[in-house]
């Protein structure tokens, strides 16, 4: 979708698009520089992303994303779904492997083809222009702001917890925790268009905040279970569901809460050697999260029943109502800390998707701007903001809503990405792979992804087809803005142009020094 002054002849067939994509997108991997040249080139004036996450920001970056209000408010509908004690801990410790495997997949993904944009570029590789097109223009519209904005509802309505405490489901408050959402929202925009360096610092002092909330509930647990407080595990699978639909739904609460376990992915450029911070990241990331959120869930059953759980739209809240006496108010304060952090991340991690996308024409070229001084990709991270605020207008919009659908059009992408891999085993074997993961790996994830989506289908078979033509839908705007962008008047493209010059202005953006070369240090 070019909107440049001129308009950009496209008169070559689908082969010979996607094969040209292709061309272009191994010239910029091959061009982009090893940290210890790009050092040289940094100089006053330089326009572009830059290389400032280690590992430690790696890490928090994974854990921050990942903990965010699932772990905290999910458990809920993961023992609503399960039906029993015994298949809801499967559930949450299965979900946090599947996390574990789509993590390694992507990490290979990752440094094979060291570009931001995760998803988007992996299938641009592999399936050509129209695959990603449609990843871009699903995950634009919906996946990433409505997970910030689902992240937001729920710091909203943990920020309230401690003046109306169990009233965050309230209608009459909803205004309220609306209008809390946008307010961070807003201070999530300002951050990341400062500095990459203050939403970095940002992520690892709120990921210290939920850690603190995660240790205290493990204690909690250890204890209660060492008090002799077991009658939650008696029988532990008695009333377990068999309806193949319901247990998709029981995965899909339990996988929202690991999500973001493929977050660095979209920052690979800014990443310090990516070849060795990707795959360690998530290494150590991921099997940390998984081991909590175990342990967290013994704890709440060793303080409530699981009928309990299943009513209490915020269990960490009820748990600590229960025993915390007049310092309860801590846990929604610790928890309202580990939501903004998430929406921190995804916020982060969905502006350099935006960034990617428009990068390579599928998205107006403002959006692949970069701020002048401070090497942020302001236009994607306020695009990708603005849409968040749409979110949180329609009465509709509430946590579960959103999260059905989320889910769903998530595990899609998640599954036809890795099997890009699977697939670029065989098309380009040759191809340079820094970190290798076993094929059997990718395969148990397709294999996985599959289940998610078709199961569904058995319980709510029209919310599911409304979201797959939602995502074809993105096939007419592919056609005519990209494939055969010839055919849209001269106009058209002046105008926008001449918008985006003004933009341009207002912003202080401009396009990388080089479209190949982005990265400094």
């Amino acid at each position: 979708m070019e909107n440049g002054g001129e308009k950009t002849e496209n008169h070559a067939g689908g082969d010979e698009l996607a094969l040209r994509n292709e061309m272009d997108m191994d010239k910029t991997v091959d061009k982009l520089l090893p940290d210890e040249e790009t050092a040289k080139q940094s100089q006053t004036g330089f326009v572009g992303l830059q290389r400032k996450l280690g590992l430690l920001s790696g890490i928090c970056l994974i854990i921050g994303t990942m903990i965010g209000s699932g772990i905290f408010a999910s458990p809920r509908y993961v023992m609503e779904n399960s039906g029993s004690v015994g298949l809801t801990l499967i559930v949450w410790s299965l979900s946090g492997l599947l996390s574990m495997f789509g993590a390694l997949s992507y990490a290979e993904l990752g440094t094979m083809i060291p570009l931001s944009g995760a998803e988007y570029v992996y299938l641009l590789k592999a399936f050509g222009p129209l695959p990603a097109f449609l990843y871009s223009w699903t995950s634009v519209i919906v996946l990433k702001p409505s997970q910030v904005a689902i992240i937001c509802l729920a710091f909203g309505a943990y920020v309230i917890e401690p003046f109306f405490p169990g009233c965050g489901d309230r209608a009459d408050l909803q205004p309220i925790v609306k209008l809390l959402a946008a307010l961070a929202i807003g201070i999530i925009l300002f951050v990341n268009c400062a500095s990459v360096k203050w939403a970095s610092r940002m992520q690892i002092v709120f990921t210290a905040f939920k850690m603190v909330a995660i240790v205290m509930l493990i204690i909690t647990g250890i204890v209660r279970l060492g008090q002799g407080y077991t009658e939650s595990f008696e029988n532990s699978f008695d009333g377990t569901t068999s309806r193949i639909g319901i247990v998709a739904f029981a995965f899909f609460n339990g996988l929202w809460s690991y999500d973001g376990w493929n977050n660095l992915n979209y920052v690979t450029e800014e990443l310090k050697n990516p070849h060795r911070t990707l795959p360690l990241s998530i290494m150590i990331g991921i099997p940390l999260v998984t081991v909590c959120y175990v342990l967290v869930n013994i704890a709440y059953l060793a303080v409530l029943t699981p009928a309990e759980i299943e009513v209490s739209s915020a269990v960490a809240v009820t748990l600590a109502g229960r025993l915390y006496g007049v310092m309860a108010w801590v846990i929604p304060i610790f928890v309202a800390s580990s939501t903004f952090g998430a929406a921190n991340g995804s916020a982060f991690s969905g502006g350099r998707l935006v960034f990617a996308a428009a990068r390579e024409g599928h998205l107006p070229k403002f959006l692949a701007m970069i701020h002048t001084k401070r090497h942020t990709p302001l236009p994607a991270i306020l695009f990708t903001s603005v849409i968040a605020w749409i979110m949180l207008v329609p009465e509709s919009s509430s946590f579960e809503t959103l999260l059905n659908y989320f889910s769903f059009a998530a595990w899609v992408f998640y599954g036809v990405t890795v099997s890009a891999l699977i697939w670029l085993r065989f098309k380009k074997p040759d191809m340079e792979r820094p970190y290798k993961v076993p094929i059997v790996v990718p395969i148990l994830v397709v294999l996985a992804s599959i289940y998610l989506v078709i199961a569904p289908f058995y319980e709510e078979p029209l919310g599911s087809l409304f979201f797959l033509l939602f995502i074809l839908a993105g096939v007419p705007f592919y056609l005519v803005f990209v494939q055969f962008s010839h055919i849209v008047p001269t106009c058209f493209f002046v105008g926008i142009g001449k918008a985006t010059y003004q933009l341009q202005k207002v912003f202080d953006v401009a396009f990388p020094e080089s479209e190949a070369e982005m990265i400094s240090s």
